[in-house]
């Protein structure tokens, strides 16, 4: 966990310096975009940075204040009036929460989350920063917090711009879209953007700037307890949680596909945690790996945590010597670097796709990006996680029922279909394909009883491919076997796993089915039914219900 590998040491300082300078600009424009200012992303940054490459799980992981966390972090801090010991005791408890995710492995279980719902809230998010600073670009606060009052504020802002604020803005929008690839290696259009930005600032006043920025290390602060922000607080901590670790654990195989590793997607989340719950401690924005800083340094040749770890010190020395000249800083600059940023977040790549995919799952983005922009990330994030799964179960269920609705002269192989032929239709067989589950066991019973009509004496029940069931699909067995039994049928079972076979017996489904109707394979079960009904062996007639042998 904390061996540093020296393997590559001449890259990770290259790594390390390079995504250092790219990261400043975008610590403090998220630090200001928090509500906490400039120097609370900074401090983030630092933080973060550092102990989450020392302790994390992911070496080429650089990490610090990103969209989604700001995002949260600024409508708590709104939300509780600014008051610093509550808004960063939630920053302490979403840090104490991501270590719990680590030591539960639960990381494994957060990749797990559908794209259409990451692509949605993220996009989201995206449109959230855009939608907070377009008045800034113009020179204007945006009066209240959440994006309906940003938007609102911008009609006003465009009628009546701070032209200096407006020009400083636009030429930040034209650097950062249009700086050359290749002059970008040597310096990041952010920086250059800033640096320009703040030498105008000075030339032409009348543009509003971030004003008195503290310098030196950040000061303790001690996490507070208050029982009627308690909700806000908890509720806070656990999407900052949350959305740290999706946004963490995405980066981590962005990292993993560049530079073909594979990362500790627990210890990741543990390290995340340590950086959050210190950053907390000291007044830092929140962090998550942030995927554009990762590329940059691996990119630039960092491989290994020396290369985040050193970043964080370079942030370190800008807090101790330059903060004093951030404060000349025009907001609209910021504004501009955030607008580029939260338009990268868009998930593009897919909406420009969207089309050509599956209907559902554009719409499903669709309805996880509105909620997170005009209700909040928790609900879009749950309902999204909902709306997916029961659309896979709808899925996978509508895929099982079509599987038993194939005739017999589609079902299994050659020599199969000729024994299900000799027996005239007095034997059918279902092949259950995949999982049984809630899904599909409500219309269980009513397909195979729509398929059991006429002269069928024998139902032969495949479950060879089946390897769990759920409570709802054992019942809907047990109903088959009752259908089965009143109509004066024959249940076979065939193929039963261990673990299907643990779940009848464990809700006394099995006990209605006789040892002699159990077989291991449906070719088996297919044999006896010839027999059982008196195709093969003319002594062995089709027994009836008053045969204690036959009982179901």
């Amino acid at each position: 966990m904390y061996n540093l590998n020296t393997s590559n040491l001449r890259g990770d300082i290259m790594g390390g310096i390079t995504t250092g300078i790219v990261a400043l600009p975008l610590a403090l424009a998220f630090g200001e975009a928090s509500g906490a200012g400039p120097m609370a992303g900074l401090y983030g940054a630092i933080i973060v940075g550092f102990l989450a490459s020392l302790f994390g799980g992911t070496g080429s992981n650089i990490s610090g204040p990103t969209g989604p966390m700001v995002v949260v972090f600024a409508g708590v801090y709104t939300t509780l009036g600014g008051n610093p010991e509550l808004v960063f005791s939630a920053v302490v408890l979403a840090g104490l929460i991501q270590i719990g995710f680590g030591f539960l492995k639960i990381g494994h279980l957060i990749r797990l989350v559908p794209y259409p719902v990451v692509s949605g809230f993220m996009s989201g998010i995206g449109v959230i920063i855009v939608a907070l600073q377009l008045a800034r670009l113009f020179g204007h606060e945006p009066e209240g917090g959440g994006t309906i009052p940003a938007l609102t504020s911008v009609p006003g802002a465009v009628i009546d711009p701070n032209w200096i604020a407006l020009g400083i803005g636009v030429m930040t929008l034209v650097m950062v879209f249009n700086w050359p690839q290749k002059l970008g290696k040597y310096l990041p259009a952010p920086l250059a953007a800033l640096v320009i930005a703040t030498v105008l600032s000075t030339l032409f006043v009348g543009a509003p700037i971030l004003g008195d920025v503290p310098s030196g290390l950040p000061t303790f602060i001690m996490p507070t307890y208050d029982q009627d922000a308690m909700v806000i607080v908890l509720e806070a901590a656990f999407l900052l949680a949350l959305l740290g670790s999706i946004d963490s654990l995405l980066t981590s195989l962005v990292a993993d596909n560049m530079t073909r590793t594979r990362h500790n997607s627990s210890q990741e989340l543990i390290g995340q945690g340590i950086g959050n719950t210190v950053a907390g401690l000291f007044g830092g924005v929140p962090g998550a790996g942030a995927t554009m800083r990762t590329v940059v340094n691996i990119r630039s040749g960092g491989q290994f945590k020396i290369s985040g770890m050193l970043h964080g010190v370079v942030l370190l020395s800008v807090a101790l010597v330059f903060a004093p000249f951030a404060s000349l800083i025009p907001h609209a600059a910021l504004a501009g670097i955030l607008i580029k940023v939260g338009y990268d977040i868009i998930d593009w790549s897919y909406l420009k796709r969207a089309h050509r995919g599956p209907r559902w799952d554009l719409a499903l983005m669709g309805i996880v990006l509105g909620l997170t922009v005009f209700v909040d990330l928790i609900t879009a994030v749950a309902v999204g996680v909902v709306l997916a799964a029961l659309a896979f179960i709808k899925q996978l269920s509508e895929s099982q029922l079509e599987k038993l609705n194939l005739s017999d002269d589609k079902v299994g192989n050659a020599e199969e279909r000729a024994i299900l032929a000799r027996s005239n239709g007095a034997v059918t067989l279902f092949d259950f394909g995949g999982p049984l589950s809630f899904g599909a066991a409500a219309d269980l019973g009513h397909v195979i009883r729509e398929r059991s009509t006429g002269n069928v004496q024998v139902l032969i029940l495949d479950f060879s491919r089946v390897p769990f069931l759920d409570l709802s699909a054992a019942k809907a067995v047990e109903t088959i076997v009752a259908d089965a039994d009143r109509s004066g049928k024959f249940v076979y079972f065939a193929g039963i796993t261990e673990e299907v076979n643990d779940v009848l017996h464990g809700l006394d489904v099995a006990q209605l089915i006789t040892d002699d109707h159990w077989f291991k394979n449906r070719a088996d079960a297919l044999e006896q039914a010839l027999i059982e009904v008196g195709v093969d062996n003319d002594k062995n007639k089709p027994k009836d219900k008053s045969d204690p042998q036959a009982v179901v």
